[in-house]
């Protein structure tokens, strides 16, 4: 008659350490899974409420401000830079003459919506925006590529330049994304109507005729394997 196979008594902490694991793995599961799917990555409408209430309506709208006035390094960078207070100032001067006058242009320059701008400039401490497009950490995303052949800040925000309170336009999924890397011709136009937002190519027949034309003369070929983002 054969013994019965028992388990060395050392297994019993080995199975808890398992359990744990598996708890934990869940665990990490559902915050990643929280996390892509939060407002501040896929969900279409997230609209924060920033320190100063800037309006993109007005700047890049009425008084057709180009985009990278503010975001300076949108076509040099992978990020597209928040603007800096100096950049707000050159409109918005406190008054800090030695005689009360402004040193630069003085546009609202007592304005109360304006005032985390004239501390920041104060203090050296930059304006406390809040972030609205955010990509996980584990996507890499390039800006300048993207912009320096021809895909306008519209195909990924919207018309800001009628957004009163700028919000997430588009979901920014993966999905979204591979659409575009497996037919860029609706989004290509020229280069210098990258940031003007309310350029058309006239019906969707002529925009697909000129991306397919611009696509061909600057050998545009977008690429759809993981390591492209998921570096």
């Amino acid at each position: 008659m054969s013994q019965r196979f028992l388990f060395p008594r050392w297994t019993n902490k080995f199975l808890a350490l398992l359990g744990f694991l598996i708890l934990a793995g869940g665990a990490y599961a559902s915050v990643l899974f929280l996390g892509v799917t939060s407002p501040e990555t896929l969900n279409t409408g997230y609209r924060p409420l920033q320190p100063i209430p800037f309006s993109h309506a007005l700047h890049a709208g009425e008084l057709k401000m180009d985009c990278k006035y503010c975001h300076v390094s949108v076509d040099k960078s992978a990020h597209s830079q928040i603007p800096a207070t100096q950049t707000c100032i050159n409109c918005h001067s406190p008054k800090t003459g030695a005689n009360g006058a402004p040193k630069l242009s003085a546009i609202h320059s007592e304005s109360p919506k304006l005032k985390p701008l004239r501390e920041s400039w104060r203090t050296g401490e930059s304006v406390d925006w809040v972030r609205i497009h955010r990509l996980p950490d584990y996507v890499y995303f390039n800006h300048s590529a993207h912009v320096n052949r021809g895909v306008s800040c519209v195909s990924c925000h919207g018309r800001v330049d009628q957004m009163e309170v700028v919000h997430q336009a588009k979901n920014q999924s993966m999905a979204w994304c591979l659409d575009c890397h497996r037919n860029p011709e609706p989004h290509l136009r020229p280069v210098d109507q990258v940031t003007n937002l309310a350029w058309t190519a006239g019906g969707e027949k002529e925009q697909l005729e000129l991306g397919k034309k611009l696509r061909a003369e600057n050998n545009i070929n977008p690429q759809t394997n993981c390591a492209v983002c998921h570096r």
